[in-house]
């Protein structure tokens, strides 16, 4: 390789002498010298000297006249070696800036890599927290939805109380307007700690088959006797007896009734009435209602009610009933002169819920078996006497009723 610093020497032929010689060898070393400090970077080729004795010595490498002189190689083998230096500071200064850059390198490489381990991981986080945030937001949607639902039904339930407190209101203003019933109280008073209990007497009605009676004793205990022996032996005269079999008596009693009631909108009733003729009362009040200009319209029925001593008229086109209870007084002309009569509401009643159960009479057993061998009278007379001994295990009767096998029909028991 060519050394950069020093350009090849063009052959000239000098003088051989023993100074040229040491200068040559000087030249040489300096050479050497030049080639090792090199480092292995800068390399210089061999200085060729061509003498000739025609000729004086002379070193040419460059037409510059500097270059021409021991001095001036000098010279420029010293400006060679500076940059040479400064060369060698450079790469010093790149190397350090290198491995400085490789070290930053290396840090930015470790820190992407954690950060896209980090952002992996933040990416894996939120995915999740999206998917429950949907899965909340989800849930929410439901929770909405099941409260629209409830909202709905807690408004239509509000809405079924406010139509019936309407019609409760009705029906307690109907209340309010109910005929007056006088009523005279003929019993004793007493202090509300002396009050006295009473019973309510029921009439039923209770279906019986031929050949079967009906006995109510005054004691529980020995309707209770009677039904415990069971087939019973009751003689009938001479040589003459017939088995029957006690039996209890179930009955179905009611045990909730609700009645729903309503205003009619084709009824009134009519009340505050003298005492007259009942047709005669039902042909007055008919005309007189039945006029448009006393506020009525076309009469459908007009009925008497003996227990209440009303009456109630039923017309053919609806609210015209509702039209005269709005004056609750009208006057009628009766016997000639003109009666305040009470005009109220007429209520239908109509059962919506009736729950019963099954009841056993305590002081009442049914005698089935009896054949009809004798007069229904005197077959009911020996049947009383017979369970009236207390040998036969019976007691006090307060009630029978004999029902022969020609007669199957229903019978009453108070």
């Amino acid at each position: 390789m060519e050394c950069p610093l020093v350009e090849k020497v063009r052959p000239t032929v000098l003088p051989a002498s023993s100074q040229l010689e040491k200068e040559t060898e000087s030249i040489n070393e300096t050479y050497g010298q030049r080639s090792s400090a090199g480092g292995g970077q800068i390399y210089c080729s061999e200085v060729t000297f061509t003498m000739s004795s025609d000729e004086e010595f002379s070193l040419v490498t460059d037409p510059d006249p500097s270059e021409k002189t021991l001095e001036g190689v000098k010279a420029l083998i010293s400006k060679h070696k500076k940059q040479y230096e400064a060369l060698l500071e450079d790469q010093k200064d790149l190397t350090s800036s290198r491995d400085e850059r490789r070290d930053l390198t290396t840090q930015f490489k470790e820190r992407t890599k954690k950060l896209t381990v980090d952002l992996e991981k933040d990416e894996s986080f939120y995915k999740d927290e999206i998917e429950n945030q949907k899965a909340t937001l989800d849930s929410l949607k439901e929770e909405e939805n099941n409260l629209m639902e409830e909202i709905k039904k807690i408004q239509a339930e509000i809405k079924e109380e406010d139509d019936q407190n309407v019609e409760l209101k009705e029906q307690a203003d109907v209340f309010c307007s109910m005929p007056e019933k006088k009523f005279v109280f003929k019993g004793l008073t007493k202090n509300a700690e002396d009050r006295q209990e009473f019973d309510m007497k029921s009439h039923i009605t209770y279906p019986m088959d031929g050949g079967t009676a009906l006995i109510t004793f005054e004691e529980e205990d020995v309707a209770s006797s009677i039904m415990m022996m069971k087939r019973h032996k009751v003689e009938l005269g001479v040589e003459c007896r017939i088995i029957v079999q006690a039996h209890p008596v179930h009955l179905m009693l009611p045990s909730l009734v609700e009645i729903d009631s309503e205003v009619c909108p084709r009824r009134i009733l009519l009340s505050n009435l003298p005492k007259m003729n009942t047709e005669i009362l039902l042909n007055k009040l008919e005309i007189h209602f039945s006029k448009t200009k006393n506020g009525g319209g076309e009469v459908d029925v007009c009925d008497y009610l003996p227990d209440s001593g009303t009456v109630v008229i039923v017309f053919i086109k609806e609210n015209v009933a509702k039209h005269l209870v709005e004056t609750e007084f009208h006057e009628v002309k009766l016997n000639q002169t003109k009666h305040k009569v009470r005009v109220t509401p007429f209520l239908n009643g109509k059962i919506t819920n009736l729950q019963t159960k099954m009841s056993m009479c305590p002081r009442t057993v049914l005698l089935t078996g009896i054949p009809d061998i004798m007069e229904q009278e005197t077959l009911q007379d020996l049947l009383e006497i017979h369970f009236q001994k207390n040998s036969n295990g019976g007691g006090e009767i307060e009630a029978i009723l004999y029902n022969p096998l020609a007669q199957d029909e229903d019978e009453e028991l108070s």
